[in-house]
């Protein structure tokens, strides 16, 4: 199987929800295309691993490639 690995944030800044956070799946932003589906792992662990999440949570995920 092909995979797609992209990042995305899972929350939105929001002032009337608690902690000022409301859940939101942000807008996909792609870092490989086609890969096999060790290598989409391999990328993600890697990602998420180097890099914080933050406030907003923006981690690293894979998809089936169309």
């Amino acid at each position: 199987m092909n995979c797609n690995v992209f990042t995305r944030t899972f929350w939105k800044e929001n002032a009337a929800w608690p902690n000022g956070l409301e859940p939101a799946m942000g807008r996909k932003t792609y870092m490989a295309r086609n890969v096999s589906e060790n290598e989409a792992r391999a990328i993600c662990k890697e990602y998420n691993a180097t890099h914080k999440a933050g406030r907003l949570s923006r981690k690293a995920e894979y998809e089936a490639a169309t």
